[in-house]
């Protein structure tokens, strides 16, 4: 919704797509296995790293007491209301693609999706800034969700918000009205779900 994430693709390619440059991230490798709390390359306007995973340091639910779990995914349908999220930018996780697991503990199978005919999904993604201790900045970010396509159903109850390339700078810069209506599910069709161990990996 997503669990993990995978990006193989040069960032070359993906700066190219976007018509940005590569910047501080130009060296980044290719990944299969991105795990929450580790960084991710997220897209605001340029390329950078971010932390996946908002520490809520500071943050308060609606009855005013401290939210405590990292957030590592945030509804859309209340990330636009919920005090826990006052402040927040907007970013996207530009990927290959995402993990999910189903099954019973120790006999899981690894679920990958990826775009059907495009190199790139582009996740709509909320980011903040811990103010760490010692006076260290940390980027974070988490993935909006929302209702699964027919494409994923089968294998979760939640997708990630994916845009189309031309609705990104909406997502990034358009007003909240704007931003709302780009959260739902993805088209049917436009994703393929294979078990992660098929999955080959010299390909495109």
């Amino acid at each position: 919704m997503p669990g993990r994430f995978f990006m193989t693709s040069p960032v070359a390619e993906l700066a190219a797509a976007l018509d940005v440059a590569p910047g501080s991230v130009s060296n980044e490798p290719a990944r299969r296995n991105i795990q929450p709390g580790q960084e991710v390359i997220v897209y605001d306007g340029t390329l950078k790293r971010m932390r996946w995973g908002i520490i809520p340091v500071g943050r308060k639910n609606a009855r005013g007491r401290p939210v405590m779990e990292t957030i590592i995914n945030a509804r859309s349908e209340t990330v636009f209301d919920k005090s826990a999220f006052d402040g927040v930018g907007r970013a996207v996780i530009p990927v290959n693609g995402w993990y999910e697991w189903t099954g019973e503990t120790r006999r899981k199978t690894a679920w990958a999706i990826r775009p059907r005919n495009e190199t790139f999904l582009y996740f709509a993604a909320i980011m903040d800034i811990w103010a760490a201790p010692g006076g260290m900045e940390v980027p974070q970010v988490a993935a909006v969700t929302c209702e699964p396509n027919a494409d994923v159903r089968d294998i979760h109850h939640r997708m990630g918000v994916l845009l189309d390339p031309v609705d990104i700078q909406n997502w990034l810069g358009g007003d909240i009205k704007k931003a709302r209506a780009l959260m739902r599910p993805w088209p049917d069709g436009r994703l393929v779900v294979s078990k992660a161990d098929e999955v080959d990996w010299s390909g495109p």
